[in-house]
């Protein structure tokens, strides 16, 4: 689209470049080549008749010029952003939106998969990517390129849109035949056993489960670490080791692997699931018609697909922004 003598597919890929300061990335990140990139670099230099962004070693530095445009262009682009969104009747059974979402592997084993399931029946054109929760994931959110991050509260970004999901209970598991499940798992007995932990992503950050059982001066004897919660129950089986788990996710594993689990032998807090996403999206019909779906899977006891999609036909988008 062209306004002004200016294709305004021009300005996002100034935006990308402003932000990135390097050709390279900021043609990865858009998809194109670095020579289509290039080109377009100057088209915008013709146009605003300003160098805008100039060679410094492997970076590039953006003249004066071009960063009083960068305030004015952001606010641009999120005023476009939110008025296509907010445009788009969003029909969930005929869409054939793509939607990106962070959340862990807890999120997508236990509530996310259900959902794809229903929807294979009931919205079969919607498509969902699943991207891991890191810094970069994040940032990727915070500038408006993903739809939808599902983290504890605890764990979400400053200063944009955020909505309660669900509450999960922290449940304690292990292998089936551990005799400590037939005995009873009292304090001491977790206290003393051998456990396995998470860490996430590339900077190992601790879990909510582990937040807070330091917060109340329990320490575990952790004997493993795995990088995802699903890698959890294949490291409890055969083993006498026990592990913090999600409710929701033990009761799905416990299908597949010998699992057992059961409440913890002490006062411990629910954990709070919650959605976050871009301020241009609060008036995304799409975005707030899968949070709700989000919600319908997390109050399904076991969560039965027919029940889901028979919501599903009733359902008609969520209920907004709690916080922010």
């Amino acid at each position: 689209m062209r306004y002004k003598g200016l294709n305004l597919n021009l300005l996002h890929a100034l935006d990308v470049l402003m932000e990135t300061r390097n050709v390279s990335r900021a043609a990865e990140r858009l998809g194109l080549t670095q020579s289509a990139l290039s080109a377009a670099l100057a088209q915008l230099r013709q146009y605003f008749g300003d160098q805008l962004l100039v060679s410094d070693g492997r970076r590039m530095c953006p003249t004066v010029f071009a960063e009083q445009l960068q305030n004015e262009l952001g606010r641009f682009l999120d005023a476009t952003d939110a008025v296509l969104l907010t445009s788009r009747v969003f029909d969930p059974a005929s869409t054939r939106r793509v939607f990106r979402v962070i959340a862990s592997d807890y999120i997508v084993a236990a509530i996310l998969a259900p959902l794809t399931e229903a929807l294979s029946v009931f919205a079969p054109n919607i498509r969902l990517e699943f991207i891991s929760p890191d810094e970069a994931a994040s940032e990727s959110l915070r500038i408006g390129e993903l739809d939808l991050l599902i983290s504890p509260r605890e764990f979400m970004l400053p200063d944009s849109p955020t909505e309660d999901l669900f509450e999960e209970e922290i449940v304690v598991a292990g292998w089936s035949g551990n005799p400590a499940f037939a005995e009873g798992i009292d304090f001491d007995a977790f206290l003393s056993s051998g456990h396995v932990a998470v860490a996430i992503g590339r900077h190992r950050q601790v879990t909510f489960a582990d937040k807070h059982l330091l917060a109340l001066g329990h320490v575990r004897k952790i004997e493993c670490v795995a990088s995802s919660f699903t890698t959890v129950p294949w490291l409890l089986r055969g083993t006498q080791r026990l592990a913090m788990m999600h409710r929701r996710l033990a009761q799905v594993m416990a299908g597949y692997l010998p699992l057992a689990y059961s409440p913890l032998p002490f006062a411990f807090p629910a954990m709070r699931e919650t959605a976050q996403y871009h301020r241009t999206r609060t008036s995304d019909q799409g975005l707030h018609w899968l949070i709700g779906a989000i919600r319908i899977v997390a109050e399904e006891p076991e969560a039965d697909v027919a029940a889901i999609i028979e919501r599903l036909r009733n359902h008609h988008g969520g209920s907004g922004p709690t916080a922010s």
